[in-house]
């Protein structure tokens, strides 16, 4: 599974502390340049979203349900935006692996629309490429606890679903 719903700390420090997932990787998809940094990704000239890409036990948790934690960790209605972060590096996304993925990604997005006055406008596409990030962006919020961004935006992040 791999998502992008803004920040890819955001998701990446949500996603690892859900039971049943075994990793979650920071990274880039969806662009054309190999091996993009992120000073590159951040022009939004090379296509790509920052997203994380979920391996996850299947005995423990389901896709369907990690498709659930996706949509109401951000917010799928704002258009290549989540809160400050502007661009379509920010973009709400989900790189599907193969066609059950995308099967079950379209029929939840259908289901969660009931959820949200405004429109969806999460794109449902193949995963094409996926280029990690550079390691210092991999578990940034367990690293970087104290960093303004972690304490203002993830921490309440956190404790509004349920984890922390």
């Amino acid at each position: 599974m791999t998502i992008g719903g803004g920040c890819f700390w955001c998701v990446e420090a949500v996603f690892e502390r859900q039971k049943g997932v075994i990793e979650a990787i920071s990274g880039y998809s969806g662009g054309y340049k190999d091996n993009p940094t992120y000073q590159e990704v951040c022009t939004g000239d090379t296509g790509h979203a920052e997203v994380v890409q979920i391996r996850f036990d299947p005995e423990v948790i389901s896709y369907d349900k990690l498709l659930q934690l996706f949509w109401i960790a951000h917010d799928p209605t704002t258009l290549n935006r989540q809160g400050a972060d502007v661009g379509t590096q920010y973009r709400s996304v989900i790189f599907y692996h193969n066609d059950e993925q995308r099967v079950k990604a379209e029929a939840s997005l259908e289901n969660a629309q009931k959820d949200f006055a405004d429109p969806i406008v999460t794109e449902i596409a193949p995963l094409e490429n996926f280029f990690p990030a550079e390691d210092y962006h991999q578990e940034y919020f367990d690293n970087n606890r104290n960093a303004s961004f972690c304490r203002v935006i993830i921490a309440p992040k956190l404790k509004k679903l349920g984890f922390d």
